[in-house]
């Protein structure tokens, strides 16, 4: 299935990013039987209680020397504190819902861990994502698209690569499904074959971010509104809300009398409410249901894309890892470096901060174009 590509004498030298997970040890199996040569670099990012970077990093180190392949660690320690997770906090307290792994990968994997291994002599970086890169033959572009495993398609958190890098980057999952990699990897006699698979934020894990906001922000009570305006509750804290999120505040069952909207409300029976605003000046959560909670339209910021802008035609959307891909319409303003994004059809839990990342299909491919951040 897998082939030797090159001579002895002409061996690529590939710095791969092993986490100590499945997928970054096949990648890294995968890379040394096609003729690279491979050297095993783990990322130390993390080690607060409740992380599992000691494993990880134990589990990595295993790899590389069950292939006698070079192993390096490298501290990103404090650039990730600095530009992924301060970044986080902030956010979360001016009332908008990051993503931190979008910008783990854009300055963490692809961007100092990238600029080391050019800097050391490596050809390319590689690393276990579930994403595939294709050159384009008309314009000799390199382009970011869909890899055969649409279910773990990690291009929504890759939107903000650079198109210059691409050709030096390799992704040796592309066109494997989840199940072939585990099935690759008992094959291979990997120990980490049936290692469940890591969840939450990078390099952290799956860790309880409400506890992780109420240690660092702490608690700032307040009203939950209606779209009109009228207290019906009571939540604990904005930063503790998403846009979508339809839990975690209380609604008090005797303000609700009269409120239809569709729904039908009794003692015995109250509708979901889910969070629709942050009304951060007046410490309120706005909350409703029904047609209350679509959007058929938003405003997206920083707009980053790979390669040129795209045409304004049969454009598709997505606002969150392997969500739905929605056609749209945008209308770019180049000057502020926004647009307006249109949707063909609306949608609940648009979240401030959130990406949106526009796709395009070409020749058959479902191609990442970039993105930007929801106002």
């Amino acid at each position: 299935m897998f082939k030797n590509l090159f001579k002895s004498s002409q061996l690529p030298k590939v710095a791969v990013g092993l986490s100590g997970g499945v997928d970054s040890a096949l990648a890294t199996h995968l890379l040394k039987e096609q003729g690279y040569a491979v050297t095993g670099v783990y990322l130390q990012c993390w080690n607060e209680p409740g992380c599992t970077a000691d494993q990880g990093h134990k589990d990595a180190l295993k790899v590389a020397l069950d292939l006698k392949i070079p192993f390096k660690v490298l501290d990103f320690s404090k650039e990730y504190k600095a530009k992924v997770i301060d970044h986080f906090f902030k956010e979360y307290q001016a009332g908008r819902t990051p993503n931190p792994d979008i910008l783990c990968n854009r300055d963490i994997k692809f961007g100092l861990f990238y600029d080391w291994a050019i800097k050391k002599g490596f050809a390319y970086v590689a690393t276990g994502h579930y994403a595939k890169i294709l050159a384009n033959k008309k314009n000799n572009n390199h382009q970011l698209v869909i890899p055969k495993d649409e279910h773990k398609d990690q291009t929504y958190f890759l939107y903000l690569m650079k198109s210059e890098r691409l050709p030096h980057i390799l992704f040796p999952l592309a066109d494997l499904t989840k199940a072939q990699v585990r099935t690759e990897a008992k094959q291979r006699q990997i120990h980490v074959a049936d290692k469940k698979d890591s969840v939450g934020i990078c390099f952290i894990g799956d860790v309880d971010v409400s506890k992780m906001l109420k240690e660092k922000l702490g608690e700032h009570p307040g009203d939950v509104v209606d779209t009109e305006g009228q207290v019906i509750g009571e939540h604990q804290g904005l930063w503790f809300y998403t846009i979508g999120q339809r839990s975690g505040f209380t609604i008090h069952q005797t303000t609700l009398a009269g409120k239809s909207d569709g729904q039908t409300i009794t003692k015995h029976h109250i509708p979901p409410f889910f969070v629709i605003d942050k009304l951060i000046d007046k410490n309120q959560l706005v909350v409703g249901f029904g047609a209350t909670t679509l959007r058929d339209q938003f405003q997206v910021t920083s707009l980053h894309w790979i390669n040129q802008s795209p045409e304004k035609t049969d454009l598709m959307v997505r606002i969150r890892h392997t969500g739905e891909l929605i056609k749209c319409h945008i209308k770019m303003n180049a000057e502020i470096n926004t647009a307006l994004v249109k949707l063909e059809k609306p949608i609940k839990g648009l979240a401030s901060g959130q990406s949106a990342v526009f796709y395009q299909t070409q020749s058959g491919e479902t191609v990442c174009l970039g993105g930007g951040v929801i106002k």
